[in-house]
């Protein structure tokens, strides 16, 4: 990628939905951006976007963006199935990318955009945003330090009443998030996928789904997604052989707690003996004091960062790729009544 001279950067955001107010109110706080431009079909939601940014251009046609030579990147909010046609045109048009997730339809849509990137030596940031939180990167330091030792079993639950979306199934909206935690935190990809749903609501749009992943011959993982649940849950446990985690991010203060839990064998252990073979071990509980910084804030520095220093991001095109190829395969165990994909 091409370094810039320059110390700030000028953006333009895309889709001005559900997820646009906050990029744009983040970014119009970040000391390096100047938001130039605010883009959508919509006309009512352009003159919410003018009453709050007065001094942020709208437009319906995003050949206005691509047209402006003084736009540096592009921040693309829109639905699913315009994710590709949309950043290849910014791509070709010289400008820096940021996708939302996930970050196209199918592996070979990404697989163009990274190629057109390096090309053109642009970032292309894709927006797993859990990677920017204070407990994601928190949890990734201690496992990586070992102190939870070797991990035995992660289980995750991201279920809620909606929100049902126009192009894409439960998997893609919802286990996306912990598919690009899983990968961050184990360092590696799984070995397969088994994936059951179903679609209660709409005929052929999933709306909850049990994913199960396998690494090793000890480790593996569970991730329950829905659209169909009367309380909002954000839960992740992880089982390791000397502690284990509980990561809760509905959780106001005390998001991450570490368990010095653990289970072992006696031995002198009978398989056919009782329960009295194990042996169980409950210490202390640690809640560790994690800074309390809004993670898009914290992806939106990084990606700026990244133009400016010529840096790859963390959150790269390669990895929105390699996430796209395991939701493509759960999806295609989905299909195939939890059939195992072989990644």
């Amino acid at each position: 990628m091409e370094k810039t001279q320059k110390s700030f950067i000028n953006v333009a955001l895309v889709g001005y939905g559900y997820w646009g107010p906050n990029l744009l109110r983040v970014f119009s706080e970040c000391d390096a951006v100047k938001v130039l431009w605010c883009c959508d079909k919509r006309v009512e939601r352009l003159k919410i976007v003018k009453r709050k940014f007065p001094a942020v251009k709208t437009t319906r046609k995003i050949e206005n963006i691509l047209q402006d030579d003084k736009v540096d990147a592009v921040i693309i909010a829109t639905p699913l199935s315009t994710h590709f046609i949309l950043a290849k045109k910014i791509l070709l048009f010289n400008k820096h990318v940021w996708l939302e997730k996930p970050m196209t339809e199918n592996s070979a849509q990404a697989a163009q955009l990274i190629a057109l990137a390096k090309s053109k030596n642009k970032v292309l940031f894709v927006d797993h945003i859990f990677l920017y939180t204070q407990p994601v990167s928190y949890l990734k330091k201690i496992i990586d330090e070992n102190v939870i030792g070797k991990i035995y079993h992660l289980d995750s639950s991201r279920i809620n009443l909606g929100l049902f979306q126009p192009d894409t199934n439960v998997i893609w909206d919802l286990a996306i998030h912990d598919i690009t935690i899983m990968l961050y935190l184990f360092g590696k990809n799984p070995k397969s996928v088994f994936a059951f749903g179903n679609s209660h609501i709409r005929k052929g749009l999933d709306d909850t789904a049990y994913l199960r992943f396998t690494f090793d011959k000890k480790t593996s993982a569970y991730i329950r997604v829905s659209w169909l649940s009367p309380l909002k849950i954000r839960r992740t446990i992880i089982s390791g052989n000397k502690k284990m985690i509980l990561y809760d991010d509905l959780e106001t203060s005390e998001k991450v707690k570490i368990y010095d839990y653990r289970v072992s064998i006696n031995k002198n252990y009978k398989p056919w003996s009782s329960t009295s073979g194990y042996q169980y071990r409950t210490g202390d509980i640690h809640t560790p004091a994690l800074e309390n910084k809004e993670a898009l804030k914290t992806a939106c520095e990084h990606f700026i960062d990244c133009i400016l220093r010529n840096k790859i991001p963390l959150t790269s095109g390669e990895a929105g790729l390699n996430c796209v190829k395991i939701l493509e395969a759960a999806s295609f165990s989905l299909k195939n009544k939890g059939a195992e994909q072989i990644l």
